[in-house]
Formats: C-alpha cells, sequence, structure tokens
C-alpha cells in the first residue's frame, strides 16, 4: 500500500501519525537549531514553512517516537525540551475582533493552557513579556514559533490604514522579543513577505534573515533527488495514466513545477504542486489555482510590465516591501512568481519564471488585466489561436487576435494605444508559446513573431497605423525567413497592421517565402 500524499496537511504529527508520506527535512532543521537563535525565513505560501515549524514544535517537545527511521532520530539529545510558544496568524480572526485583541487573547489561552495565571486586563505587549518570563521561568527557556507573520498586512493592501495599523499592533508584539532573550531557547519567525520602511522587526536587530541563506536553500521545496527517491512508488500509475516512460516524466515534472531557488545554485520543486500532482496524477496549475494573485496582474498593469524575463535587481531591492508604495521586483520575488535564477560579478540577480506552471498561469491573469477579459477565458482563446495556427487557418488567426482587443474601453485604448498594441500582442503570443513553439521579441517598439508547428513556420510583422503591405516588405527587406532557410517547413511571411482608431486589426497580408 502506498503511503498516502499530505496534500495540503501542515502539521507533522498528523503527516507522521497517519501514515501520510513525509520528506525527511529534519537534517537541515538541526542545522538550523544547532547553528543560531533568532530567524527569520520568507518563502512564498504552500512551500513548507508551516510544516517546518510543526516540526520544529515536536522536536523542542520532545516528541522522539514521532521520528522513528528520519535522520534526526539518533542526532538529538531528547531530554533536552523546552516549552513551545507557536502562534500562526492565519488562524487568528483579526478581520472580526481586531489584531491587538485576538493576539492578546491568543497568548492569554497560552497561558491558561500551561497554568500559568494572568489578569485578563492586561495590555498585549505585558501578556506577552510576562507569559514569556514566567514561561521560561515555569519549564526552561522557550521556544518561539510563529508562522505567517505578514497575514494582517497582505489581507489590506487594498486598505492602507488598516494595513499600517496592523502593522504598528505587530510592531509593538514584536518589540517585547529582544528584552526577552534570556527566557528565549530558539525563535523562527516566517512569511511570504519582508516588508520594509517602519518595519515591524525594527527593535529585532539580531534576526537573522534566510531567506537568501545557503543554508536554508532545500530547507522548503523538495530537491531532485527526493522527488525521485520518496515519490518512486508513484511513479508507474503517473507514468501509465499520461502514456509517458520514466524519463520523459522526469522532464515534464521538472518543466512544470521545478525551478524555484533562493540562492542560484539549488533549485526546488514547490512541494504543493508536486503532491497535488501525484495525487491527481494530470499536469494542471495546481499552486496557482490554490490562490488567485488578482492584486499582481494589476500592479503590473499599474506599472506598464507585461514581460518580466531581463527584470534585474541587487539585493537591496529583493527585500524592498513597502507596504504604501509596492514595488514590483521585490513582490514577484517573495511571493513566488519570480525566483533567482543566476547572479553576476556585480551582484545584480537575474530573475525569471521558475516554471511552466506559474509562466501560464500568470500569462493568462494578466492578458486578462489587458484585454479587459475574465481569466477564464484567456486559454480557450490561445487554444484556439493554437489549433488555427495548426490548420493553416490565417483568417482565423486574424479573427482572433481582433476579438481581444475587442472588450478594451476606447477611451483608455486611444489613451494608450502604443502600450496596448504591444503589451497585448506581446502577452497573446508569449502565452501562445506553451502550446507550440513562438517566440516574440520585443524591441524598440518593434514587435516580430515567429511561430512554428510540425508543418509550417509562421513569420509574423505587426504594424501600428501603417499597412500590412510596410509589415510584409520590412520581413522581406530584413530577411526574417532567412534564420529558418535550412529548416524544410514551408514558411509563411504574414504582416498585419493595426488601427489604433479602430482598434483592431484593418488590413493583412500573406505570402510564402
Amino acid at each position: 500500500m502506498l503511503q498516502k500524499l499530505p496534500v495540503g496537511i501542515q502539521t507533522f504529527e498528523e503527516i507522521i501519525g497517519k501514515d501520510y508520506l513525509y520528506i525527511d527535512k529534519t537534517e537541515a532543521i538541526h542545522r538550523l537549531i544547532m547553528s543560531g537563535k533568532y530567524y527569520f525565513l520568507s518563502r512564498p505560501r504552500r512551500f513548507g514553512k508551516s510544516l517546518t515549524l510543526s516540526t520544529l514544535n515536536a522536536i523542542f517537545s520532545g516528541k522522539r517516537d514521532l521520528f522513528k527511521g528520519l535522520w534526526i532520530e539518533n542526532q538529538r539529545d531528547w531530554s533536552d525540551i523546552h516549552p513551545v510558544i507557536h502562534l500562526s496568524m492565519n488562524k487568528l480572526n483579526y478581520q472580526g475582533r481586531g489584531l491587538e485583541e485576538v493576539l492578546r487573547q491568543a497568548l492569554l489561552d497560552l497561558a491558561t493552557e500551561h497554568g500559568i495565571p494572568l489578569p485578563p486586563d492586561m495590555m498585549l505587549k505585558d501578556v506577552f513579556s510576562n507569559l514569556l518570563k514566567a514561561l521560561a521561568e515555569k519549564s526552561g527557556n522557550v521556544v518561539l514559533l510563529i508562522d505567517e507573520y505578514d497575514k494582517p498586512l497582505i489581507d489590506y493592501l487594498d486598505d492602507i490604514p488598516q494595513a499600517k495599523a496592523n502593522q504598528q499592533v505587530m510592531k509593538t508584539f514584536y518589540s517585547v522579543i529582544k528584552d526577552s532573550d534570556p527566557y528565549l531557547e530558539f525563535f523562527l519567525i516566517t512569511g511570504v513577505s519582508k516588508f520594509s520602511k517602519v518595519s515591524v522587526f525594527s527593535d529585532l536587530n539580531n534576526l537573522y534573515d534566510l531567506t537568501l541563506d545557503h543554508k536554508a536553500a532545500t530547507l522548503t521545496g523538495y530537491t531532485q533527488a527526493e522527488l525521485e527517491h520518496y515519490f518512486t512508488p508513484y511513479f508507474p500509475a503517473a507514468e501509465q495514466r499520461l502514456k509517458l516512460s520514466h524519463d520523459e516524466l522526469l522532464a515534464s515534472l521538472r518543466h512544470w513545477y521545478n525551478g524555484y531557488s533562493w540562492d542560484t545554485e539549488h533549485f526546488v520543486y514547490n512541494p504543493y504542486s508536486i503532491l497535488s500532482f501525484f495525487s491527481a496524477n494530470a499536469f494542471r496549475n495546481f499552486w496557482f489555482e490554490s490562490g488567485t494573485p488578482t492584486f499582481l496582474p494589476k500592479l503590473m498593469r499599474r506599472d506598464g510590465v507585461y514581460q518580466v524575463s531581463e527584470m534585474e535587481v541587487d539585493e537591496l531591492a529583493l527585500g524592498n516591501y513597502d507596504i504604501e508604495r509596492l514595488q514590483l521586483a521585490p513582490v514577484l520575488f517573495q511571493t513566488g512568481y519570480l525566483t533567482l535564477k543566476s547572479r553576476d560579478e556585480y551582484g545584480l540577480y537575474h530573475l525569471d519564471y521558475p516554471n511552466r506552471e506559474v509562466q501560464a498561469s500568470m500569462s493568462m491573469y494578466l492578458l486578462a488585466e489587458w484585454a479587459h477579459e475574465e481569466p477564464a477565458n484567456t486559454t480557450p482563446l490561445v487554444v484556439k489561436l493554437h489549433k488555427s495556427f495548426l490548420n493553416n487557418d490565417l483568417p482565423t488567426v486574424i479573427d482572433i487576435i481582433k476579438s481581444i482587443f475587442k472588450k478594451i474601453p476606447s477611451q483608455i485604448f486611444l489613451k494608450e494605444a502604443e502600450a496596448y498594441y504591444h503589451s497585448l500582442i506581446y502577452l497573446v503570443f508569449f502565452y501562445l508559446g506553451q502550446y507550440t513553439e513562438a517566440e516574440v521579441n520585443d524591441s524598440t517598439g518593434r514587435i516580430d513573431c515567429v511561430v512554428k508547428t510540425p508543418t509550417h513556420i509562421y513569420i509574423i510583422e505587426f504594424k501600428l497605423n501603417k499597412s500590412a503591405k510596410a509589415a510584409l516588405k520590412q520581413i522581406k527587406d530584413r530577411d526574417y525567413a532567412g534564420a529558418y532557410r535550412t529548416d524544410p517547413r514551408p514558411k509563411m511571411l504574414l504582416g498585419i497592421n493595426f488601427s489604433s482608431k479602430t482598434k483592431t486589426v484593418n488590413d493583412w497580408l500573406t505570402e510564402s517565402a
């Protein structure tokens, strides 16, 4: 019998106790325990942060029986037990009762649980400091684990006054920790983002950031070795259902779900996507479907950004998450839609989409945002475009391109005709690249596209407010087809002119190379 797959389960004790599959991360966790005391870790959602904290809870609580057969079983002194305060901001009902009140009540409940009497009318800061001191004096130094610290900020990015109010509560709350150092054994706080400016951690200058540290590069996420070792029993069913060889399945999994990196050396899979894949034995956008990033396409639209493959930033910019003025690069990186691909000799990081799952999904949402369309309608549109190219049906190709511009309000389009022309054409053909070989070059106001199908190569030039004849002439004058001369497939040249007045294609010509 195969072990059950813990899709969505984030509690170590439940995974072990109910015989779910556990990918052993205890060696990396043990290294953290032995090498430091105060840590911060930023990772995208559904990347194993909560499970890491739950595992730490079990370790410090001395629950050795749960670790039978795992790396840490014979590497730790299990008599070294500490009381644990484990808070998850995701579980607090701050939307209804306010952040300060629910935090205060959560701490009072923990005090009751540990048999520590505290007056019910104490202020949040006093409850926290008194709890840490009393618990340490009663049971030994405290292990403090806080998960999804930034949830009360991220939930209110569209309500900045409330976000700032929550930020001030959090700053007051965390200010207790530094003065409580004598009572703490270990502290790890996790979140998606690292907010700058009036930081919630401004009084906690001894907090070590693991986000880009090589020691934590594979702490969450699955490595290639872990995938091939732990999921070996699950491969045959997937291979059979998808009619793929073992090597073909491995290659497809890498293409779809691998590619996340926080040190440019180690690349990992999204755990939620892998567990979901082997549960369904189907390639889908599991991680993206689990939480729609509605504010990200809007942010990219605000900044006029529709491609991110050439984004370069320094390390400081990656942590610059300002609550009042969200900057695109750190938001895309910290939320997992971009990842580190390389670092040059000047210390600049090159960012790109981690894999097909994220790239295809973000393309869908970006195309919907720019085209004023429902996200669910963009994929069928692009698939239809793909089929039209496969059938060498150029009139339908043109009709689809026309339809993409149909819902844009005229006043917006006329104001930003150049931006809309470039962005939508780029996004359509970039997204098309998920289904067929499509290359889009965007440079100094000129866009050319090459679409390759099993039977043809299409070389396409777009013009704005000129003519299809001029577009076709440019293809021939610059010999765009020359790069494909050795390819036996017929080359089709396609010139398309777009009118900003009518907001549609008004002229197109095609001929063979």
